[in-house]
Order: C-alpha cells, then structure tokens, then sequence
C-alpha cells in the first residue's frame, strides 16, 4: 500500500514538472503582459460651480501630467469622450466639462443666462481657473471648437497643441447643411426656426450618428438616448434654438482664428470624419494653409468620429503628443 502511494506521488509530481517546463518552453516574454506596461485610470465624474453655474465634468489621469481639454459638440455632452478619456489618461490628465444646458450640467432659465457661444467661452475660461490648470491641449470639435478656438486666440500662450476633429474655422467647411441655419440668421423668426428643432429630435439625433458610417450596427442607441435626457428638459429646445442662431457669430471670427494659427503656429493634429454632412472635409483642407506643424488624418466615417475610429483617433493623439514633447 504504502509502495502504491509513493509510485503515484511520484506520477503526479513528475506531471507537474513536466507541464511547468512545457509552459516555460512554450510561453515567451512577449506572450506575457506586464501589468506595469499600462495602466488604466478611473474616471472620476465631479462638478464645479463656475459663474454661478453648476458645471459637471469628467476628470481621468495624473494631474501631475499634460492636460487634454476635450471641448463636447452639439447635441451632446462630455460623454461623446467616454472612451477616450480612459484611452488618454494612461499618459495624460484628462478634463471634459459639459456646457450649461448640456448633460449633466446646470440649465439656468433663458431669461438668466445668455446661451451664446461668447458665454460658453466664458464658462469654460471659468472651469479652467477654477482647477487652476494653466497650460493645455484642447480637443475641440463641433462646437468645441468656436468655443476653444475663442478661448486659444485669446490665450495663445496657454495652449500646447490643438486636436481638431470636425470642428471649423473656414467658410469653406459652411456646405449645404448650413442652407436653413442660415436662412435662421437672415430671418430670425419662429417659421425658420421649426424646421431646425429636427435635428435634435429622436430621428436627427440617430442620423447625426449614423450618417456616413461604415457599419450602423457599431453604434450604441446610448448616445442619442442619453442626450435625449438634457435636450428633452423644459426650455431646452429654445436654448439649442439660441445657439443655432448666435453659431452666426462665429463665422466673423474666422480671419482673427486664422491670424492666431499664422501668429503661435500651435501644433495641430486633424482627426476629421470624412463622410460628415455637417462639418464635410471641405472644411478640414483650408487649415494647411495656415499651419507649419500640422498633421492630416481624414477618417472614412461620419460627424461623431469617435464613435467607430475611437482606437484609431486615440492612437493619434498619443503618438502625435509624444512627437511634439507633449508629455
């Protein structure tokens, strides 16, 4: 008996070497991932009480580290970045406010509040003073970039690089999208402004998504179903009414955006949807003119970029940051 017992102590012992040696012969160093390599933040999601505001925002990242300002477009809010935030914070410090009247943040009363992009510019002048944070990159797209680009124009010296993505700053970017926005800033009555609360309604709102992209399918009903939450409050159709109609002030402030690129030469990468009917690549081409140190990805998918080329755009930056000591 106890013979029978050492002989399958014996068997099993000599299994267990062999199958140890077996993996170390068949496991290299690269089959192993070092979980030092890279690590992955939280996001942590806060608020800030700015001009009397409550602004809600998501932070990610060493504070220690760069900051990337990621500036939200129409009709959404910082959840659009959701992803890239923990994409980006393995490197960097990551902000992302919503404005007034956009997902989790405060809507004050029209009546109280100037919902202009002037304000929106003021507003997050405000955040970032509030988190004392001097020096950045600003991603800025759709909206995000009326409003970053009057925040950049102002502070030249304040910004590290910029990271456009469908965000414009020429004429030329103003394509056939803009036919009854216009029509809006001509004649700023109820009639012209109707036909423009479809887009953010259940419908435009898919189609805001979905339009030239490659595969619909890869698209989460969480985007338009969250941004139905802040768009579907009381007032807030009136308050996306004000900014298509003062989105006309932007337009005269290009040749000053223009003169601050040609001035500071910040560097600039362009991440751009190619397919977008709002913002199409006619506006995307111009900012070669202006810009020394510029580098130019056109992406085949539509307006909300991040959402299929999120990997792809996040591999950018990273690698575009680290190229111009960004870090």
């Amino acid at each position: 008996m106890k013979t029978q017992m050492k002989t399958s102590v014996l068997r099993i012992a000599m299994i267990a070497v062999l199958s140890l040696g077996l993996f170390a012969f068949t496991t290299s160093k690269e089959d192993v991932v070092s979980t030092t390599e890279v690590k992955t933040t939280p996001t942590f999601h806060k608020s800030v009480t700015v001009n009397g505001v409550n602004i809600f925002y998501r932070e990610a990242g060493d504070t220690s580290k760069p900051t990337i300002l990621l500036l939200h477009g129409y009709p959404t809010s910082s959840h659009m970045f959701r992803n890239l935030i923990t994409d980006l914070s393995v490197r960097y410090h990551v902000l992302a406010p919503d404005y007034p009247g956009f997902g989790s943040s405060d809507q004050p009363m029209i009546k109280e509040f100037d919902y202009t992009f002037d304000n929106m510019a003021n507003i997050v002048e405000g955040f970032l003073k509030e988190l004392k944070v001097e020096k950045y990159s600003i991603y800025l797209m759709d909206y995000g970039a009326p409003i970053g680009f009057r925040i950049a124009a102002k502070y030249p010296e304040r910004v590290e690089s910029l990271i456009i993505q469908n965000g414009n700053a020429y004429e030329e970017g103003l394509k056939d999208f803009w036919i009854p926005i216009k029509k809006y800033w001509n004649d700023y009555t109820v009639e012209n402004g109707k036909p423009l609360e479809g887009f953010h309604a259940l419908d435009g709102l898919k189609w805001q998504y979905t339009h030239g992209v490659q595969d619909a399918s890869k698209i989460s009903p969480d985007n338009w179903n969250i941004d139905l939450q802040h768009l579907t409050r009381a007032e807030n159709n009136e308050i996306q009414l004000a900014m298509f109609y003062d989105y006309r002030t932007n337009v005269p402030l290009y040749p000053e955006w223009q003169q601050y690129f040609r001035d500071h030469q910040p560097p600039t990468l362009i991440v751009w949807g190619k397919n977008d009917y709002i913002f199409p690549a006619d506006g995307a081409h111009p900012y070669k003119k202006d810009l020394k140190n510029l580098e130019f990805h056109l992406l085949d998918t539509g307006h909300f970029a991040l959402e299929e080329k999120g990997d792809e755009i996040a591999n950018y930056i990273l690698n575009f940051l680290k190229k111009n000591n960004i870090k």
